[in-house]
């Protein structure tokens, strides 16, 4: 008490002590708010590895190196031949392919060497993704440190991970079937779309885990609603373009017309139905599978135009660039493709074509996220 002994109270004097109390701002959101930074890092690892997975998966297939292993074994796959006898058992299970006999019946033990460590190494870095998931994921559970709300969301990405491996052998087991040289391509599509998804939901987690959840609530009054409707729609239509992409790197068809913009001699692609039925023509017909392809990027560049225009007029600098960027990356893609079908997709080219797709899809997020949780800015430009 701030009283002193022997010194009589008066009964109104205000009682003081001699600690005073100071209010802490934070203190609501401390203890719940979890270890949002630090999850945060954990998801942007998972996210560089999985677009790492995506080139690596991509170089797999263009270097026919996908049928190199023909079984699955999630655990003892994951240690390489380590002497001549296992070399020799590996390639020897491959010459049993109909795409070792029928295409690649010269191929030396150390050519298939080569394609080997493509396909084991797509494989390994998988397993990695696996595991930096299990790990970062239990650390910040048994510590308590998810934000509330954030423990279903963080498991999406690794159960999506874990349906993408059967997904990988229910791709490579089309190829060695009776009578197949690749892998079936819709197939292709489907393995390289969940792909993209988890890319997505990774990158989506990270933008939001980069502001406090007060912030992210008070930026949602100030929604773009339009804005973000056709950011979405931009969204699944480059989503579909990916999978259009997918079905010609299945079949070759960007080395089938090298000309732009004319297929060959006409607009159109030669005797584009001759499959039965004819639904397999947009599988397996590079024609018309390179043109429909070619189709949804005309598509994908008006929509773009017509989003970055709508973009123009929204009030916050953060989200008008980045729908700049958004655009300008649509024309870089588009030049890639161009430039991609004009030199028969050689690896490198078709390669930096692919992670295009991959920076333009994390863009168009990037965009669509701001029109929902705009930073708001005062006259000065501070948010």
């Amino acid at each position: 008490m701030g009283l002193k002994p022997g010194k009589s109270r008066a009964i109104f004097e205000e009682v003081t002590t001699t600690e005073k109390a100071v209010a802490a701002p934070g203190q609501i959101d401390r203890g719940r708010g979890g270890a949002r930074g630090a999850i945060r890092v954990w998801l942007m690892i998972l996210f560089a590895l999985v677009w790492v997975m995506i080139a690596v998966g991509g170089a797999t297939r263009l270097t026919d190196s996908g049928l190199s292993i023909t079984e699955w074994a999630p655990i003892s796959g994951a240690i390489p031949p380590l002497n001549a006898a296992d070399w020799e058992a590996q390639f020897a299970a491959y010459q049993e392919t109909d795409e070792f006999q029928q295409q690649n019946s010269q191929m030396t033990l150390d050519e298939f060497r080569s394609i080997f460590w493509w396909e084991w190494g797509h494989r390994q870095l998988g397993r990695v993704i696996g595991l930096v998931w299990a790990v970062g994921f239990l650390w910040f559970l048994v510590r308590r440190q998810i934000p509330p709300g954030w423990t279903g969301r963080l498991i999406i990405p690794g159960a999506l991970g874990g349906l993408q491996g059967a997904v990988g052998w229910w791709m490579v087991s089309s190829g060695l079937g009776t009578g197949r040289l690749d892998v079936a391509s819709y197939r292709l599509a489907v393995h390289l779309g969940l792909a993209f998804a988890i890319l997505g939901l990774l990158a989506w987690y990270v933008f939001a885990l980069g502001r406090r959840e007060a912030d992210l609530m008070q930026a949602r009054r100030s929604a773009e609603r339009r804005l973000f409707g056709g950011a979405t729609g931009l969204m699944h239509l480059t989503f579909v373009q990916i999978l259009l992409g997918a079905l010609v790197a299945g079949i070759d068809a960007g080395r089938a017309f090298p000309t732009w913009p004319l297929m060959g001699s006409g607009w159109l692609p030669p005797e584009p139905f001759t499959l039965t039925p004819w639904w397999r023509n947009f599988f397996e017909d590079a024609g018309l599978v390179q043109f429909v392809h070619r189709c949804a990027g005309y598509l994908l560049a008006i929509l773009g135009v017509v989003v970055w225009a709508r973009a123009r007029r929204s009030p916050h600098p953060a989200t008008r660039f980045a729908f700049n960027a958004m655009l300008a990356m649509v024309a870089v893609q588009i030049v890639l493709g161009i430039m991609t079908a004009l030199y028969s997709a050689p690896l490198g080219l078709a390669l930096i074509h692919q992670l295009g797709a991959v920076a333009l899809f994390v863009l168009i997020l990037r965009g669509r996220f701001l029109a929902r949780y705009p930073k708001v800015q005062s006259i000065r430009g501070r948010a």
